[in-house]
């Protein structure tokens, strides 16, 4: 479970990049974070997974303050960046084993996840190659590998989908899928509102670094109009925000 609690955070005076957040993504849901460029989703996901710190409020993963107890919070997570640009010099299994040995995942379970979802990415038969021979799908692919190896109840991803062909895509959706089925949290950032609107339990809507609307799509819907595309929601929402 993720919590966030009226958290801000301004790069620049009189400018909030975000404004006092406050919501819970709970286990079992798959939770779709949308809003335009500049509105704040990535500055959101970086203050959960602990690369920024917000000037106010706090977030709690199982409980933990990524502020205050940041090790243990940091353990309950895996995250996806929207750059798989990382460690290029080293090989795909040497980095999976670093990530491994992080999260201190034991021999059995380090080698049977790593082949299952190499497998389903068709990567098993690369990764002794250097991750800098890898295309940019390649290394996404690599990367949601490398969330998921300590099997972590948090999903965190920033726009997971970009770079993948179409049956990663369908994989990643269906990992997805499988994740909150098992009761845990998924929290995704995405610009590919037709698939928020097929996948999400719920979705956050974030503008200006303000939060207009968090629910399920029917709960939208009833503020606008029930034929409406959750793209057409999107617009009329932020347009008239």
């Amino acid at each position: 479970m993720i919590e966030i609690q009226h958290v801000s955070k301004q790069y620049v005076a009189n400018t909030k990049a975000v404004d006092d957040l406050d919501f819970t993504v709970h286990n079992g849901e798959i939770f779709g974070f949308i809003g335009e460029n500049g509105a704040g989703k990535s500055t959101t996901i970086h203050m959960i997974s602990g690369i920024l710190e917000p000037d106010a409020g706090d977030i709690l993963l199982d409980g933990h303050s990524i502020i205050t107890d940041p090790v243990e919070a940091k353990r309950t997570f895996g995250y996806v960046s929207d750059n798989p640009d990382f460690f290029m010099g080293m090989k795909a299994i040497q980095y999976l084993n670093l990530v491994a040995d992080i999260y201190n995942v034991d021999a059995t379970t380090r080698k049977t996840n790593i082949l299952s979802m190499a497998q389903t990415f068709e990567l098993d038969q690369l990764l002794n190659n250097p991750i800098s021979s890898y295309s940019h799908g390649m290394r996404q692919k690599l990367m949601i590998i490398a969330a998921l190896l300590h099997e972590p109840n948090n999903w965190i991803m920033d726009e997971p989908l970009v770079g993948l062909d179409p049956k990663s895509q369908h994989d990643t959706k269906q990992m997805m899928k499988d994740h909150a089925a098992k009761g845990h949290s998924v929290f995704f950032s995405t610009h590919a509102l037709e698939v928020a609107e097929k996948l999400c339990d719920r979705i956050g809507v974030i503008h200006h670094g303000k939060l207009l609307f968090i629910g399920t799509l029917e709960q939208l819907r009833a503020q606008y109009d029930a034929t409406m595309s959750l793209e057409d929601l999107f617009l009329e929402m932020t347009e008239h925000a």
